[in-house]
């Protein structure tokens, strides 16, 4: 295919999509390490790639035998540290495939309506229960998956595997129940879980006045497909993460939309 000559560079077609194709790539890495200690890792890694430099160009014999050992297992040492990374890039590619984007026209095909109201009527209880929780200031952590993970959610909950109901869901949350300390994880119209310790976000920019809940929140939508819902209990402020990212003084009815858009 015949490119543009601009005297000392030629740029075909096929570059460009190259370029545009680097540039997405770039992008969706920067959207996942964005507020992470990812970023310092990478700081750390060029820091450590111009010191090699370095002392390579000044024939340091013994420095550069050293780091030269350290950079040859820099592959395996980059899918060990960004492991999470990693699974959130894959999880981030899966939904926003052709079929994922378009499942809307799906939808219409084939019973949108009917769809919309088996929605409603999963989401109302827990909606319910969020404002019984907020009037009564119950903190509370309820985290949302499309696919449960027995070996994420194993180890670290107490299997309940019941249907959804507001009654339940402030009975776990009551401040004396055993169940209270932890989240509740919600899958396959079902209380899959609850008190379920999860591992907090890396994040270090987050607001003074998130708490282990909130980071919780925010640690499993970091590394999952889930979304939280986190009600604080000082305040009854209802804040929502998702993707690492947090809403924070979400209404019941833009909970109510992002329940019906991601859960």
């Amino acid at each position: 295919m015949k490119g543009f000559d601009f005297d000392f560079l030629k740029v075909s077609p096929t570059d460009i999509v190259d370029i545009l194709l680097v540039a997405l790539l770039i992008y969706y890495v920067y959207t996942l390490i964005r507020n992470t200690l990812a970023v310092n890792l990478l700081v750390g890694m060029f820091v450590i790639s111009l010191f090699y430099w370095a002392v390579k160009m000044l024939h340091m014999e013994l420095l550069t035998t050293i780091i030269d050992k350290f950079m040859s297992v820099g592959i395996i040492a980059l899918i060990i540290i960004f492991q999470q990374e990693i699974r959130r890039f894959l999880l981030l590619i899966g939904k926003n495939t052709f079929l994922q984007k378009n499942k809307a026209w799906w939808g219409y095909l084939f019973g949108r309506k009917e769809i919309e109201r088996n929605n409603m009527a999963r989401i109302k209880p827990i909606i319910d229960a969020c404002k019984s929780m907020k009037k009564t200031r119950t903190g509370a952590l309820i985290v949302f998956v499309k696919f449960y993970d027995e070996q994420y959610f194993a180890n670290s909950c107490e299997a309940v595997d019941a249907k959804i109901s507001k009654r339940l869901l402030e009975s776990i949350f009551q401040k004396y129940s055993p169940l209270h300390d932890g989240a509740v994880v919600i899958a396959e119209n079902k209380i899959k879980s609850a008190s379920c310790i999860l591992p907090l976000t890396d994040n270090d920019q987050l607001p003074s006045q998130f708490g282990l809940r909130h980071r919780a929140g925010i640690g499993v939508s970091e590394n999952t497909d889930a979304v939280a819902v986190i009600i604080s209990e000082e305040t009854g402020e209802i804040s929502y993460a998702k993707q690492g990212r947090v809403r924070m003084n979400v209404s019941f009815g833009e909970l109510e939309k992002l329940l019906n858009k991601d859960f």
